[in-house]
């Protein structure tokens, strides 16, 4: 178990009992869901959000019945769209079930996670050359529509330490030969632009111009990753401005912005993104710069984006109002960072302790599958692989595997 575990008690036999529940459910339930986006990724939720962004006034008339139905009946989410297969979901269990395989040495449970492997093969997006991923329905942002297909380095890397961490456990060369194909995607279909004399920012899609702070701290990680994986030196090169954008990018307080345009917007899990990934790479690569900015970026974190019952927040600076209290994809993140960096933190190690008490507590549903958010009144229950079921249990088969993976994330 954890290396930590005399001071933090994690509750361990109750956590594989919630996952054995979790894999049952999974089973019963398939591996298509509605998702947070499910509202704005049809043919009315679209083009209002479009408008909203457009004409804010008269696209808050457009969307207020969404919004409204997400805070008070989040189930009629199904009246928008339908089910669909989302390749971040699919990454995340076959990480999940990758670490319990080795864990606990059981070949049933290595099947499963090639099982959603063999999904990514399938969703990887068309008409590129090398391997990679984004999502399947048409996003719209305040920047314009990213298309259904359209490739998103927040996604590919995702499927990079899926197809790594299967490899780890059965060395098949299948799963190298993506990585390869993965990272050079990542290389050369994903574009730089000059920041200062040593950082760069990556596009976010191969179209765009870049500036989002946690987009750069993705790529950084994946290519300095894959530079040691794969034995090519040109990725750590490309790594290193990107990362050096993301601290260049750090505020005062050890915070960071959404983007370098969206000076109002700190929000916890992708505050915990970036953390992270720069975590990750200072496993990797150490150096005293990086250190620096993850101890600044934690400060904030602890005082900023946990409460007083040590539990995540959604934000520090919200961009506009929100209809919950919290929300499950900052627990699974908030855990995958206390995980990262608890031997450097005892402050993240009592957060540990406080979400691991909550989540089992009071977001466990009787079927199996988690609450997806605490909305300001009752709960949203309907379960959506990508926010954050997938997430979830990734971080939880982390977590119950222990020492096995404590090298890993």
């Amino acid at each position: 178990m954890l290396k930590s575990q005399e001071t933090i008690e994690i509750p361990s036999a109750q956590i594989e009992t919630s996952l054995n529940r979790f894999i049952k459910w999974l089973e019963q339930y398939g591996e298509t869901s509605w998702d947070h986006q499910s509202y704005f990724a049809g043919p009315i939720g679209g083009p209002a959000k479009a408008l909203y962004y457009r004409k804010p006034l008269l696209g808050m008339l457009a969307v207020a019945p969404m919004i409204f139905s997400e805070a008070l009946a989040p189930s009629a989410r199904r009246l928008f769209a339908r089910r669909v297969r989302f390749p971040i979901a699919d990454a995340h269990y076959a990480m999940g079930f990758a670490y319990l395989a080795q864990a606990q040495k059981d070949s049933g449970l290595l099947d499963r996670a090639i099982h959603f492997l063999e999904a990514l093969e399938k969703s990887r997006c068309p008409g590129y050359e090398h391997m990679c991923w984004g999502y399947p329905f048409d996003w719209v942002t305040r920047n314009g529509t990213i298309r259904e297909g359209t490739p998103l380095i927040t996604t590919t890397p995702y499927v990079y330490e899926a197809f790594r961490e299967v490899y780890r456990v059965d060395n098949n060369p299948r799963w190298r030969r993506a990585m390869v194909s993965i990272a050079r995607h990542a290389a050369e279909d994903i574009k730089d632009y000059r920041f200062s004399e040593n950082a760069s920012t990556c596009s976010y899609t191969p179209f765009d111009k870049g500036g989002v702070i946690n987009a750069s701290a993705y790529r950084g990680f994946l290519l300095t990753c894959a530079s040691l994986d794969l034995d090519e030196p040109r990725y750590m090169d490309i790594a290193g401005r990107n990362v050096n954008f993301v601290l260049e990018n750090q505020r005062p307080d050890g915070s960071w912005c959404y983007a370098i345009d969206s000076r109002d917007f700190i929000d916890h899990f992708h505050t915990c993104f970036v953390l992270k990934a720069l975590a990750k790479i200072y496993r990797l690569t150490p150096n005293e710069t990086c250190r620096e900015a993850i101890s600044s970026g934690v400060d904030y974190y602890l005082k900023n984006l946990i409460d007083e019952n040590g539990l995540p927040k959604p934000f520090s600076k919200a961009p506009r109002m929100t209809v919950y209290r919290r929300e499950l994809y900052d627990y699974a993140e908030c855990i995958n960072l206390c995980l990262l960096l608890r031997d450097q933190s005892p402050g993240l190690r009592a957060v540990l302790k406080s979400v691991v008490d909550d989540l089992l507590r009071r977001w466990l549903k009787d079927d199996g599958s988690l609450r997806s958010r605490e909305l300001k009144l009752g709960w949203d229950n309907v379960p959506m692989h990508r926010w954050a079921q997938s997430q979830m249990f990734r971080s939880l088969c982390l977590l119950t595997a222990g020492a096995v993976y404590d090298r890993a994330d």
